[in-house]
C-alpha cells in the first residue's frame, strides 16, 4: 500500500500581481508576517522590478504557507523555481521567514549589480524545439540556457540586442518565442559575480534543521544540509535550472499530491502536464483557505 506524499511548490518571478497577498492575509498568522513588510509598499507599482519582485514573491509564498501550515500535511519534499528555491528552505523551517525575505532582497541587489556591470540583458522563452536544438540556436546568438522547463521548452538569457534576431531564428525553425518582462539574465554566466557574495550572505544566515528535503534546481537532488544548501542556492544564480529534472525527481520520489503556494499556478500546471498521476493544484485555484483545506483532505483520503 502506498501512502500519500505531499510536494510543496514555491514559484519564481512572472505571476506576481497586486492581490497576491489577499487570500493568505485572511489568516491572522499570515497577516502578522505580511503586514509589517507591506506597510508603505505600493503593490500597484513596478512589482516586476527585480529589487521589488524577489522579496515580495518570497513574502507572498511564505505568508501562504503560514496561512495553511496548521492544516496542511507535512511535506515529503519541497521544490522552488528560481527565487522560489530560497522560499523552499523557509518552508522547511531551515531559514526563518524574515531572514529569507532579507536574503531575497540581497539576492536581487547582487543580480542588479551584475546587470549594471553588463547592461542590456534579456530572457526569452523557446517552445517547440528539443532542448539540444534550442541550446545550439541560443549559443549561436550569444544566449545561454537559463531554465529547462520541458523536453521541448526552455528559457534562455543573453544580450537584448540579439533578442529579435534569435526570435526570428526560432520562428524560422518552426518554434515559438516570447520575451519575458525581466531585464536580468538569471541562471546564466551573466550572474557569475553574484555567486560568491550571495554564498557569503547565506553562510552568515542562521540555518535550522530542515523538516523536509529541498530539491536543488541545478541538479534535481534532495538537499537537507546547510553546506549543500549554501552551495546550490548560490550556484543557481549563474547556472541553469533543471526544472524538468526536478519534476521527474518528484515523481520518482513517490509524490502523489502537489500544492503550489503561489502567486500563480505555472508550476502546478507544468507538473500536472508532465506527471498527470500527481494531483497538482495551486492555492491560486481557490477562493478561500477552507477550499484549500478541503481539497487537501480529499487528496489524502483517496
Amino acid at each position: 500500500m502506498s501512502y500519500p506524499r505531499l510536494l510543496l511548490l514555491c514559484p519564481g518571478q512572472g505571476d506576481q500581481h497586486p492581490d497576491m497577498f489577499k487570500l493568505a492575509r485572511s489568516s491572522p498568522a499570515a497577516s502578522a508576517l505580511a503586514d509589517p513588510l507591506l506597510a508603505g509598499t505600493n503593490l500597484d507599482g513596478d512589482i516586476y522590478a527585480n529589487r521589488k519582485a524577489q522579496p515580495l514573491i518570497v513574502a507572498a509564498t511564505l505568508s501562504m504557507w503560514q496561512a495553511i501550515r496548521d492544516f496542511a500535511p507535512p511535506p515529503a519534499l519541497v521544490a522552488g523555481y528560481s527565487i522560489g528555491e530560497l522560499s523552499a528552505y523557509a518552508v522547511t523551517g531551515a531559514i526563518a521567514p524574515e531572514q529569507a525575505i532579507a536574503l531575497a532582497a540581497q539576492r536581487a541587489q547582487l543580480m542588479d549589480d551584475c546587470r549594471r556591470a553588463a547592461p542590456g540583458q534579456a530572457l526569452l522563452t523557446i517552445t517547440g524545439l528539443p532542448l539540444a536544438s534550442a541550446s545550439t540556436l541560443a549559443i549561436a546568438h550569444g544566449y545561454h540556457l537559463s531554465i529547462e522547463t520541458g523536453e521541448d521548452s526552455c528559457i534562455v538569457g543573453g544580450p537584448a540586442v540579439q533578442a529579435e534576431q534569435l526570435q526570428q531564428a526560432i520562428e524560422a525553425n518552426g518554434a515559438r518565442s516570447k520575451r519575458l518582462p525581466v531585464e536580468v539574465a538569471s541562471h546564466t554566466p551573466y550572474m557569475q559575480s553574484a555567486v560568491a557574495p550571495f554564498a557569503q550572505a547565506l553562510r552568515a544566515a542562521t540555518f535550522q534543521v530542515a523538516q523536509a528535503p529541498v530539491l536543488a534546481g541545478i541538479d534535481a537532488t534532495p538537499v537537507t544540509d546547510r553546506g549543500r544548501a549554501v552551495d546550490t542556492l548560490s550556484r543557481q544564480l549563474a547556472e541553469k535550472i533543471r526544472w524538468l529534472a526536478c519534476m521527474d525527481a518528484a515523481a520518482e520520489a513517490g509524490i502523489t499530491v502537489a500544492l503550489e503556494l503561489g502567486p500563480g499556478a505555472a508550476l502546478s500546471r507544468m507538473l500536472q502536464n508532465r506527471h498527470p498521476q500527481i494531483a497538482s493544484r495551486s492555492v491560486a485555484d481557490f477562493r478561500t483557505l477552507d477550499g484549500i483545506h478541503k481539497w487537501l483532505e480529499r487528496a489524502f483520503e483517496s
